[in-house]
């Protein structure tokens, strides 16, 4: 691809023209495929990711910033990001699926509860919000970071500081000092 193209994407980008997305999809999605049907291994889900992908790219197409990365680099991470959250997602979702003949969920005896951790919920409830926020995503909706970053538009980096400070704090209402 010649800089001059990369060059005109990027404005069109920058100015939120929808004609950028058509040059991207022309130009990248070849490329993009291929790295997300190497992580994924599957085709469904690398069509899926690459759509996604597209998705997140217009979204968030004002961030980019050719000084900190190129045109290239910036599309392929998040490439490689959403094919790693739709294969953990699709592989926890084939793991959660309930098995009645073979559950356990009628013999759990109620001594394997731990009941110091019974009242989680409030401990969380304690902490500051910004941590609250971010904990009961991950642990009480199921999300993961990236869903998380995106449902609560916060950046992937902040999400997981406030997750292990959360979690530092949490643990202070366990094990006091």
């Amino acid at each position: 691809m010649s800089a001059s193209l990369e060059l005109h994407i990027v404005q069109l980008l920058e100015n939120g023209d929808k004609k950028a997305i058509n040059l991207l999809y022309e130009n990248y999605a070849d490329s993009l495929y291929g790295v997300i049907l190497k992580i994924t291994k599957n085709e469904e889900l690398a069509q899926d990711a690459l759509q996604e992908s597209f998705v997140k790219i217009w979204k968030n197409a004002k961030t980019y910033d050719s000084k900190k990365a190129k045109l290239f680099t910036w599309l392929y991470r998040i490439a490689r990001n959403t094919a790693i959250d739709k294969l953990r997602s699709f592989n926890n979702r084939f793991e959660k699926e309930v098995q009645i003949d073979k559950s356990n969920v009628y013999i759990l005896p109620t001594s394997s509860l731990n009941q110091d951790v019974m009242d989680i919920r409030d401990h969380v409830g304690k902490l500051d919000e910004k941590y609250q926020i971010v904990l009961n995503a991950l642990f009480f909706e199921g999300m993961t970071q990236q869903e998380a970053s995106d449902e609560l538009d916060i950046p992937l980096g902040t999400i997981k500081s406030r997750l292990k400070i959360g979690l530092r704090e949490l643990k202070k209402f366990y094990n006091p000092e």
